[in-house]
């Protein structure tokens, strides 16, 4: 399946489309408080970058964004693909132009917060086949069995 991946704002029909199916898959892994979900009105910000895949047809399969911290720190947020693209390598497209821009900026690192359960494992094999190691709780998140955390060092990077 060919894929393209650009740049875009979150105030798209399709990209709300996209959050409301997002949101849905993680309504019933973990009690709301342990959701940190930004809106598509949050994702607009001048500080965080979405990056949306579409197929052939044009037809929004996945995102993700890089929101940054400061001088240091990118967090990727949102990331999300459709279930009946799952396994196309899609997911890691988008993975890939997050930590290709989180370098262009020069950050040092760049972390990020997930769940945790059997509807997350994809998504940790996605981070830690990227590079990404567990860590502890960073910024504003709290200590939970709900959450996983994981950090990339940009000059250590390994890409498997």
């Amino acid at each position: 399946m060919a894929i393209s991946i650009a740049i875009e704002t979150p105030l798209q029909d399709d990209v709300r489309d996209l959050v409301a199916h997002l949101n849905a898959h993680l309504l019933p892994l973990s009690p709301l408080e342990f959701q940190f979900k930004m809106t598509v009105e949050q994702m607009a910000d001048s500080d965080t970058t979405l990056f949306v895949a579409r197929d052939e047809a044009g037809r929004a399969i996945g995102m993700g964004a890089l929101k940054i911290h400061g001088p240091e720190l990118g967090e990727v947020k949102r990331m999300f693909t459709r279930p009946e693209v799952r396994g196309q390598r899609v997911g890691r497209h988008l993975l890939e132009r997050i930590v290709g821009l989180a370098r262009e900026r020069g950050l040092a690192k760049v972390m990020l917060e997930t769940g945790t359960g059997d509807g997350m494992a994809e998504a940790h094999r996605l981070y830690t086949r990227y590079g990404f190691e567990p860590r502890g709780p960073f910024l504003d998140y709290p200590e939970s069995e709900w959450s996983a955390f994981f950090e990339l060092k940009l000059d250590e990077e390994q890409i498997a």
